[in-house]
């Protein structure tokens, strides 16, 4: 099968490229919005694209209501993030935050988050997050009236006591297990892992 993916509509789009470009990592932001509510949502449109600098990108569209996402706005005011990893703990209460909230309702209240200070940046990073990688805005560039792209350079990173071996810098495959996003409502674990000799 072939065929001019751009000819389908946005949310087939959306539909198709979803399932097919999979596992994505997931971009769990956390900020605080103007009135003191903790924000945080997952995206999963978001990878690391360089190391020198540390640069990420993540892809925010609207509200199903057609206004811009709460940490869209947030990023906008502030130009400076939280990016916290999820792994499978925190798999749940991720997707607690995935709904669609009024911007006076805090994320973290409704999945029992606990917001504590950052070290480089004004907004809050989740405390029972896996890491958090603590974000200044390099530009947002707005694609389209439905879609913003935000490049940003990490800037500190925190992460769960075990996960990083202070010694060796390696990640422990016994400490960290991350989740990646699928189509709709499905999510992977990277419980399989194997190795691809050159």
């Amino acid at each position: 099968m072939e065929f001019a993916i751009g000819d389908l509509k946005t949310d087939d789009r959306y539909k198709v490229l979803s399932a097919l470009v999979v596992p994505r990592p997931i971009a769990w932001i956390s900020t605080w919005s103007e009135d003191g509510t903790a924000n945080c949502a997952p995206f999963s449109f978001f990878n690391l694209v360089s190391s020198d600098p540390i640069l990420c990108a993540i892809g925010i569209n609207r509200r199903s209501d057609g206004q811009l996402k709460d940490t869209l706005r947030n990023i906008q005011r502030t130009s400076e993030f939280v990016l916290n990893l999820v792994d499978e703990p925190m798999a749940r209460a991720m997707r607690i935050t995935g709904h669609e909230f009024p911007p006076d309702v805090s994320e973290f209240e409704k999945a029992a988050l606990t917001p504590t200070s950052a070290a480089r940046v004004s907004h809050p990073r989740i405390v029972q997050a896996a890491a958090s990688l603590e974000c200044v805005v390099e530009r947002v560039l707005e694609i389209n009236e439905r879609q913003h792209i935000v490049i940003a350079e990490v800037v500190y990173l925190h992460a769960r006591d075990g996960i990083i071996d202070p010694r060796t810098l390696r990640i422990s495959e016994d400490h960290y297990h991350p989740i990646g996003r699928l189509a709709g409502s499905r999510y992977c674990t990277t419980r399989d892992r194997f190795d691809l000799a050159g």
